[in-house]
């Protein structure tokens, strides 16, 4: 027979059981709504680049990017190359690929722009591991390691608002089977990777990129309005990444072909004004064939004039032989 102590130690037991399995419930829910990974940032035609910049793209010395080019819009200045050396891809510099690269940046960096972050306020991302999410901070910083955890599937957004700096060798590492394929740095302003540091993303910077002496960059460096700079760094694209697209033969962009009607217009008009100069008072110099034969007929009647009146004067003066 139950007692009054066993009935209420028996309903004690059931209410612990049922809290328990409500604070599993949300701890699981909140770790899955967390590592819930959002979608990735389409590059479109600039994910054949590893690096495209705005003004110029400078490198100094043995600078390698691999399986990827090297692009420039709408600036035409792409120096250091070589020493600097490119692995299965080309230079376009001010040509219609990198415009239209140039354009596919604007949009991913709209499109990273505009997540909702999962987290806010980071400064310094040095000791944190990260699930697959959105994060954002104003200068976002990073002093030593950041390790992000997720599949091959998993997405990661960073939102700078001003600017990102990584310290002398710091590093970006995976584990789970994450990597650098998804993930992606939306930059208010510039970028600046620090000496013999190891970075791993896409950089979608608004103004600058500038990676310093020896860092290596697993991903690609993207400048809209300004310049990329290179220093000794290897860029590649990791293994594991979808294949690049083919490589394209450069072809005149938008701009160069407005250039050049220009040019052909001004020229036509430049002839045009010789004409006019050359053709006889009150004819439309856009009619030379009609001015070449007017002065074809002058010609012939002042020549035919000319005769007569020689013939006429011949018979009018007296035979000096005649006595």
């Amino acid at each position: 027979m139950k007692t009054t102590a066993n009935i209420k130690l028996l309903w004690t037991g059931r209410l612990l059981v049922a809290v328990c399995l409500s604070l599993g419930l949300a701890i699981a829910g909140g770790q899955s709504a967390l590592a819930a990974t959002p979608a990735a940032v389409g590059l479109g035609v600039a994910d054949s680049y590893e690096v495209l910049g705005a003004t110029t793209v400078t490198n100094t010395l043995a600078t390698v990017v691999n399986n990827g080019d090297v692009g420039v819009s709408p600036g035409s200045a792409v120096v250091g190359f070589p020493p600097g050396v490119i692995n299965n891809g080309v230079i376009h510099a001010a040509d219609a690929q990198a415009e239209q690269a140039q354009a596919a940046v604007v949009t991913a960096y709209n499109d990273a722009a505009g997540r909702i972050p999962d987290e806010s306020n980071i400064i310094d991302l040095a000791g944190r591991t990260l699930v697959p999410g959105v994060y954002s901070g104003g200068a976002l910083s990073l002093t030593g390691t950041l390790t992000l955890n997720g599949s091959a599937a998993s997405v990661f957004i960073f939102q700078a608002a001003s600017t990102l700096t990584t310290s002398s060798a710091s590093t970006v590492t995976f584990t789970g089977g994450a990597s650098q394929c998804n993930v992606f740095w939306q930059v208010g302003s510039s970028a600046i990777l620090g000496s013999n540091s190891t970075f791993a993303g896409t950089i979608l910077a608004l103004t600058s990129v500038t990676a310093d002496t020896g860092a290596t960059i697993l991903g690609r460096l993207f400048a809209r309005n300004g310049a990329v700079t290179l220093d000794t760094n290897t860029l590649s694209r990791a293994a594991d990444c979808p294949a690049r697209s083919a490589i394209v033969a450069s072809t005149p962009s938008s701009a160069t072909l407005a250039a050049n009607a220009a040019a052909a217009a001004a020229r036509a008009a430049a002839a045009a004004r010789a004409a006019a100069q050359l053709a006889p008072t009150g004819f439309d110099a856009a009619t030379p064939a009609l001015a070449s034969l007017t002065l074809t007929a002058t010609g012939l009647l002042l020549l035919t004039s000319g005769r007569l009146r020689h013939r006429r004067s011949r018979r009018a003066t007296p035979d000096n032989n005649l006595s």
